[in-house]
């Protein structure tokens, strides 16, 4: 647990509440019961109360202390619709963000927003854009940030020693294309976007306790291959320095170069990150998702996250496929970013 060690002084210093949109589920339940008997955070479930009651009863798990919401009978209901009225600007009805708010994923992010929690985490039975879209719409993204992007955190102990590194975008951002207004006019290149997406993932890095070295990576090093992807890689080097001067990244860079010294003596030798980087840009979804899958299944390392990045609040999403441990981690995790 190492790597936790922040985040568990943080919620010791400063308790916080997170709200679980799935409240019936039982990793979400087997979870909360352990936050609670730690007295790490609050806790909101999502759901009906007596539904969640029955399905804590049958997987034998304690959430007495938990408040749960069900978005059906919220006597606030009102006010926070009018509030998501407000925020949409006209983009949605009333009746549009009533009918929302009815829906957990919606309704937890609309308590967030309103200060009933300090964080959500979602996503065990919603798909990640169920998760995103809300806190898009909702939360939105932070002043200097154009779009929300995701991290995985690896971790792993080997020969005694911690080692941590960090991944980016695995989970969001399937691709990156020059963005344009209705007159075509080009508001955000697609290199920007990747190099948005290299400095949050080393903000993420450098809480975790990470001094980051950003390779973004490529099957190029240097100009040694040719194509789209090369040149995104290229050029969003370029761009991240114009947002972070003092962020050491480099790259377009070859896995090989970015992470083994001797690689480095011969195709970089006067990079400061060949050879050392611990924190990789990928410049396609399929990469990233592949690659921290590839170190976590076979590298031995522990994967948390996504984490996702660019948000007003912490908002995160869990796999289907997550067990109860990796819930109660990622709690953790995301509380403790509040």
């Amino acid at each position: 647990m190492g790597m936790f060690d922040k985040l568990l002084a943080n919620l010791k210093a400063s308790k916080k509440t997170i709200v679980f949109t799935e409240g019936t589920d039982a990793r979400i339940l087997s979870a909360a019961d352990r936050l609670l008997k730690e007295d790490l955070m609050g806790v909101v479930l999502c759901g009906n109360a007596d539904e969640v009651a029955a399905a804590a009863k049958a997987g034998g798990f304690d959430v007495a202390k938990a408040t749960v919401l069900d978005p059906l009978t919220y006597q606030e209901m009102d006010a926070l619709v009018a509030q998501m009225v407000e925020l949409r600007k006209g983009k949605m009805s009333e009746e549009e963000c009533r009918t929302a708010l009815q829906k957990s994923n919606y309704f937890g992010t609309m308590l967030v927003k309103a200060g009933k929690a300090d964080a959500l985490l979602g996503g065990a039975t919603y798909s990640t854009a169920d998760t995103v879209r809300p806190a898009l719409q909702i939360i939105k993204t932070k002043k200097g940030s154009n779009l929300v992007s995701s991290s995985f955190i690896l971790f792993r102990e080997k020969d005694g020693a911690e080692e941590k590194i960090a991944m980016g975008d695995c989970a969001i951002n399937i691709s990156y294309s020059d963005r344009v207004d209705k007159d075509g006019n080009v508001t955000l290149t697609a290199a920007q976007q990747l190099a948005e997406v290299a400095v949050e993932t080393a903000r993420t890095a450098a809480f975790f306790g990470i001094d980051p070295k950003v390779a973004v990576l490529s099957f190029s090093t240097y100009g040694s291959g040719k194509g789209a992807t090369v040149q995104l890689s290229h050029d969003a080097v370029i761009e991240a320095r114009k947002i972070d001067p003092e962020l050491t990244i480099d790259g377009e860079f070859q896995f090989d170069a970015a992470v083994s010294a001797e690689v480095a003596k011969t195709k970089c030798p006067d990079s400061k990150v060949a050879g050392q980087a611990n924190t990789f840009i990928f410049p396609l979804i399929e990469a990233g998702n592949i690659g921290y899958k590839i170190a976590q299944r076979l590298g031995g390392f522990e994967a948390y996250g996504p984490i996702l990045q660019g948000l007003n609040a912490p908002i995160n999403d869990l796999s289907r496929g997550c067990n109860a441990d990796e819930v109660y981690k990622m709690a953790i995790i995301t509380a403790g970013m509040a």
